[in-house]
């Protein structure tokens, strides 16, 4: 649960009226302290001991761990809320894709394929499964092995290796240490086995227990030898058990404020439905129900794409709309006699512009204006989408020296900031009123391109 200033308070010095820290009490540094507003360091005499013990205090319930390495690693955690609409979810679930050292070597390298190539554009968004989950099935460890060498060559995903054999989970490891593994299952009878050899070289592991008293207890025997970067395996075989876990760990961990739980978890489909369809029926469920990270047996672009639309509306913050860059953007390669439009960045409208402009195969420039994510007529309600501000956006965004004309379309909704936007730019574009539906700049755009080159 989230610590309040008055919380706070009772561990800072009370030195008063020092006013080191930038406020005028301790109480108000606190305050803002508790709203994550300030940060503990701005207090000069807080011994280490008690900032370390606010630091844990003011940590989320959910620690923050990270897998793989570079720009494709994979963070989970540092969620505080149960239900986004609290607050906001931060890191969606990594989707990973399950490869058994048994299975024939083309299906390893068609599932490699995929991990690689499988991908989609979506409002602007590529879309694409996160990691390669590696496992220890065939009982040959120099087949797990090459297994491991081939993905980690081949490709720059994260890598969970998984293996109940210890030495060759950390053969494993070692083989491909610094893109930063995680390493499944350590439990109750190998913990002891595995701690010095992740202190040896920290890697994050996921443990399993078969309650969650038992995730608990090793938690705990865990942070005791300092080793945090810990991922959940409930050890649940059923769907409706695992559901029931997964839930349990989030309420406990931000509702109760239970450490020892608070932790991301893993889930695991592919061991859970056999079938295929069960299989992403399952998933879908555990990117609802706090999974950190889900690991399928396999997927096609039929199965993968829904999967990964339902992740990104659930992850997408619903306080936020969602919007492209302000700048202007180049539609099929245009040229200096290529027609100019205007419209809002949010992403919807703009993919719906850019596309009918594409429609028509005539070459565009699509200027964006940044309005907080609004759609035309709303940003123009709200004040974001006037002839003053988007004659500003038009003479900084340097359009002006793509073209050789100076004429600038503007939506067909939004005519009367057409006078505004003239003055604005002074009087040195004309301004054409285009369509108020989109569908209708297939008729509208050839003849204004026409004019264009004389």
């Amino acid at each position: 649960m989230p610590v309040s200033g008055s919380e706070l308070v009772k561990l800072l010095p009370n030195r008063r009226p020092c006013r080191e820290c930038g406020f005028p009490t301790c109480f108000a540094f606190a305050m803002k302290l508790a709203s994550g507003g300030t940060t503990v360091d701005k207090c000069p005499y807080l011994d280490e001991e008690t900032k370390a013990k606010i630091i844990d205090l003011l940590a989320p319930p959910i620690k923050l761990v990270t897998i793989g390495s570079g720009e494709n690693k994979l963070e989970m955690g540092n969620e505080e809320v149960i239900y986004r609409h609290e607050k906001t979810y931060y890191h969606a679930p990594g989707i990973g894709l399950l490869i058994s050292d048994k299975e024939a070597d083309d299906k390893i390298d068609e599932k490699i394929k995929k991990i690689k190539e499988l991908q989609f554009t979506w409002i602007g968004l590529t879309l694409k499964a996160d990691l390669l989950a590696l496992y220890f099935e065939s009982g040959d460890k120099d087949r797990f092995l090459s297994l491991v060498k081939k993905a980690y060559q081949s490709t720059d995903v994260p890598l969970i290796l998984i293996s109940e054999d210890m030495d060759v989970l950390f053969s494993a490891r070692d083989v491909c240490a610094d893109r930063n593994p995680l390493l499944y299952p350590i439990t109750k009878e190998n913990v002891e086995e595995a701690v010095p050899k992740v202190r040896e070289k920290p890697t994050p592991i996921a443990i399993r227990g078969d309650s969650l008293e038992s995730l608990a207890s090793l938690t705990l025997k865990l942070k005791d030898t300092g080793i945090e970067d810990v991922v959940l395996a409930p050890g649940s075989n059923n769907l409706m058990g695992a559901i029931r876990d997964q839930t349990f760990i989030r309420r406990a961990a931000i509702k109760q404020g239970f450490r020892p739980l608070g932790y991301p978890t893993i889930a695991f489909p592919c061991f859970i439905a056999k079938d295929g369809m069960k299989e992403i029926l399952a998933a879908s469920i555990f990117i609802n129900k706090f999974a950190g990270l889900i690991v399928l047996s396999d997927f096609d672009q039929y199965s993968l794409l829904p999967t990964l639309i339902q992740r990104l509306n659930i992850y997408t913050d619903p306080r936020f709309p969602m919007g492209v860059e302000e700048k202007y953007y180049e539609v099929l390669q245009p040229d200096e006699y290529s027609p100019v439009l205007v419209t809002s960045n949010w992403a919807l409208t703009y993919f719906l512009v850019s596309s009918a402009v594409e429609a028509t195969k005539i070459p565009g420039y699509v200027c964006v204006k940044d309005a907080e994510g609004l759609g035309v007529l709303t940003a123009w309600a709200a004040g974001k989408f006037d002839g003053e501000s988007v004659g500003e956006f038009i003479k900084k965004s340097g359009i002006a020296d793509r073209v050789k004309h100076r004429k600038l379309i503007i939506p067909g909704k939004v005519a009367r900031i057409k006078g505004a936007l003239e003055d604005a730019l002074n009087l040195e574009w004309e301004i054409i009123v285009g369509p108020k539906e989109i569908t209708a700049l297939g008729k509208f755009l050839p003849d204004i391109a026409k004019s264009l080159r004389g």
